[in-house]
């Protein structure tokens, strides 16, 4: 099973990267599972939240927060100065941050980061800074546990029609740019 938990706030569309992540992994074939942590008042706008995915070969049966995950989505890079993303990561892990910064001026030592601009990229494609179908592009494209294709037809079936479209620019854009950087 491999385990995936967001770091967001509120308004971020937290949740919604979860459950592209879930659908995105029906579609490969695999079981998928996505749901929030919102802790005291988390559901405010602009307050810190949690969100978690699971994706495995069989039904995922499990019901908790994810506290030893294979991958942490960081959507703002300003949760880094409240908490320790990387707690509980696993040896091997991988951090995936909306950032301008480079991975190393963040401060994260001794696990695998990977940045991209999902905001900019979103805001550019949609008008607005939505950044969750970049931030799906991106871990399609940096881990390979759903692929492109998977996601593209989640983003669309959420999203139907011209905004479907522009969504699936956004998950394109995102996992050519990190596959262009190289895994």
């Amino acid at each position: 099973m491999k385990e995936i938990r967001i770091h967001g706030r509120g308004g971020q569309g937290s949740l919604v990267l979860a459950q592209f992540i879930a659908i995105a992994a029906l579609e490969d074939g695999k079981w998928g599972q996505a749901f929030p942590y919102l802790g005291g008042g988390g559901e405010r706008r602009g307050k810190a939240i949690e969100a978690f995915a699971r994706i495995d070969d069989k039904p995922v049966r499990i019901r908790c927060k994810v506290n030893r995950p294979d991958y942490v989505i960081v959507q703002d890079a300003t949760i880094l100065a409240e908490m320790d993303v990387t707690l509980g990561l696993k040896e091997g892990g991988l951090v995936l941050i909306n950032t301008d910064q480079p991975a190393d001026r963040l401060g994260l030592k001794g696990v695998r980061v990977k940045t991209i601009q999902a905001e900019d990229i979103a805001r550019r494609i949609l008008g607005r800074p939505i950044m969750n179908t970049a931030l799906l592009g991106a871990l399609a494209s940096v881990t390979g546990e759903i692929s492109l294709e998977a996601a593209l037809t989640a983003v669309k079936a959420k999203f139907p029609g011209q905004l479907g479209e522009k969504n699936a620019l956004v998950v394109e854009e995102s996992f050519n740019r990190l596959a262009e950087a190289g895994r």
